[in-house]
């Protein structure tokens, strides 16, 4: 553990009470008007701790494999709890949205995983970092919206169109990347692939 990774922890702590503050604002007296508000402050604070985990790893030379591990799984739990809090009103996001989020950032984390148990690890691609900026933008749109939303402004058909067109737009780009970092470490994947199978082949010699 160093101060980067302790940073990455932000994302993972402050994803729970992102949900919370979303579903239950009534119970904390949190006002609709004030909401959106208070869910980009959280927001806020998550995306800088992505931005500056990265580089206080690389300024003082705290680049860990935990690290290379951790980041993407804490961007992926925070990114994913953000848009399946969306799925409830007033945003009503499509569940099934959230569910290609959720199956693309399976696939690989655990295909980085268990090639980091194998000895060899898998670097971020660039295309990653991609989805990341688009996912964030998408939610950061949203949350924008939910303040005219708030005040009367727009009707909620324009926000959930509004939050259904900026998502699709992220799982269609976070689909891609996903493609193509399995593509990039096509290499590594036939290698796990095959100690896998010399595995299975020496258990049935035996």
């Amino acid at each position: 553990m160093n101060f980067a990774n302790y940073l990455t922890f932000i994302r993972i702590f402050v994803s729970p009470i992102f949900m919370f503050l979303y579903i239950e604002h009534e119970l904390l007296g949190v006002s609709n008007t004030l909401l959106p508000y208070l869910l980009l402050f959280l927001f806020g604070v998550s995306e800088l701790s992505d931005a500056f985990d990265g580089y206080v790893a690389r300024r003082y030379n705290q680049v860990t494999d935990l690290g290379k591990l951790l980041d993407p799984m804490a961007d992926s739990i925070y990114r994913i709890s953000v848009f399946l809090t969306f799925t409830r009103p007033p945003v009503d996001l499509p569940l099934l949205l959230v569910f290609i989020f959720l199956y693309r950032d399976s696939v690989i984390s655990t295909l980085r995983t268990i090639c980091a148990f194998r000895g060899f690890a898998l670097a971020a691609r660039a295309s990653g970092k991609v989805k990341a900026i688009i996912q964030a933008a998408s939610a950061f749109i949203i949350l924008i919206m939910m303040i005219p939303h708030s005040l009367g402004l727009i009707t909620q058909s324009t926000l959930h169109y509004t939050a259904f067109t900026v998502t699709a737009i992220a799982v269609i780009y976070a689909l891609f990347s996903g493609i193509e970092y399995i593509f990039a470490n096509r290499e590594y994947v036939i290698r796990l692939l095959t100690i896998e199978n010399e595995k299975k082949a020496k258990e049935n010699s035996l």
